[in-house]
């Protein structure tokens, strides 16, 4: 008996490999533009490693604790270091779907 075929027989279509960060322009660390409400907003994607402490998602309103990517957000122009956000990437994506004013519970923690 012959050993098993671990290869497909010739003529066979390899499916496309994903695309890499530096082709698709997403990359850990660096700023992008984009614009919500009238304004422009620069957006840095971080990476969990990077990640050190506990934020509070404005989005959402729930902890992004260590450990966790997620995006730091802040106006473009004329903000400072008080100014930025950390949202979570799927939190930032559904900004325009998201209520304004969101409850926090009675014993949340306010950070």
């Amino acid at each position: 008996m012959s050993p098993r075929r671990n290869r497909p027989r010739g003529g066979a279509v390899r499916p496309a490999a994903a695309p890499s960060p530096h082709e698709t322009g997403v990359r850990y660390g660096l700023e992008q533009t984009e614009s919500w409400q009238g304004e422009d907003w620069s957006v840095r994607m971080i990476g969990g490693g990077a990640a050190a402490k506990h934020y509070r998602c404005p989005g959402c309103d729930q902890e992004i604790p260590p450990g966790v990517p997620h995006l730091v957000v802040w106006p473009q122009y004329g903000a400072g270091v008080e100014d930025r956000r950390h949202w979570h990437k799927s939190c930032w994506n559904a900004r325009d779907r998201r209520s304004a004013r969101l409850q926090r519970s009675r014993n949340a923690p306010r950070y």
